[in-house]
């Protein structure tokens, strides 16, 4: 049942971004941390135009990312088209992460205290619809005989909390390394980043939500890309790693 605390509007319009939806590729491609928008209703939560912006509130470069993936290899990509601090599509409703009421060194004063209602409206108008659409992606694919890789696409900050991080590109997986493994190994072959596994994130810290729900859960290939964000943060540094990235993939699934 529907709460009564109404999250989007008719002039946000659907939470859930789809491109090519008959893309010939095995890849399915997902963006979960696309934008920093907000529903209008939810103004700015209580922050800055900085913080707005940052890495709290979506995951710089990612999207553009996926696309050149998505349009190189003719893959479906499915994103969030409104931030992660609204509700964090990697995360299931349980988790304090999935509507943080603090992210790295912000608090986030439109996220203290929500009623459980409140947070079942979030549910309900974001995460379900996006996870259903997957869902139904994955199943549509099934009945015409296609096959099904997830890959999400994410950034990381090259500085948390105070920490410099070294790793450049983190392949990341969580029970099934199968694509993961593979991807690692040609890596190695072409060293163009630092890349390693896990890094700078890995199961332990409930990252893999969306590699479980879809991936594990109907036994299919998977991997979650974490790209450090400096390395993209412009037109020619996300064509260069998209264009790098395509390329461990589709060797990967060759092999």
């Amino acid at each position: 049942m529907l709460t009564q605390f109404k999250v989007l509007s008719e002039a946000d319009g659907n939470c859930v971004g789809i491109e090519r939806p008959h893309g010939k590729s095995p890849l399915l491609v997902i963006c979960e941390h696309a934008s920093w928008t907000l529903p209008e209703q939810f103004g700015d939560l209580g922050l800055s135009e900085e913080a707005l912006k940052s890495h709290i509130a979506w995951d710089p470069g990612a999207l553009a990312v996926a696309r050149g993936i998505s349009t190189a290899l003719d893959a479906t990509l499915v994103f969030q088209r409104f931030s992660r601090l609204i509700y964090d599509c990697n995360r299931p409703p349980e988790s304090p992460a999935a509507m943080p009421e603090k992210s790295e060194i912000y608090a986030i004063p439109g996220n203290q205290n929500l009623s459980a209602e409140e947070r079942r409206a979030r549910t309900e108008a974001l995460y379900l619809p996006f996870h259903d659409v997957v869902r139904g992606l994955i199943k549509d694919r099934r009945g015409r005989g296609q096959e099904t890789v997830i890959v999400t696409v994410h950034s990381f900050t090259p500085v948390y909390s105070g920490k410099e991080r070294t790793v450049e590109l983190g392949i990341l997986h969580d029970a099934d390394s199968r694509l993961a493994d593979l991807m690692l190994a040609g890596a190695v072959d072409a060293p163009l980043y630092k890349t390693e596994r896990n890094e700078p994130y890995g199961p332990q810290d409930g990252v893999t939500h969306t590699l479980i729900l879809h991936g594990l859960s109907n036994g299919l290939r998977n991997v979650m890309i974490e790209v450090r964000n400096d390395l993209i943060s412009d037109a020619a540094g996300q064509g260069v790693m998209a264009d790098y990235l395509k390329g461990l993939l589709q060797q990967s699934l060759e092999a």
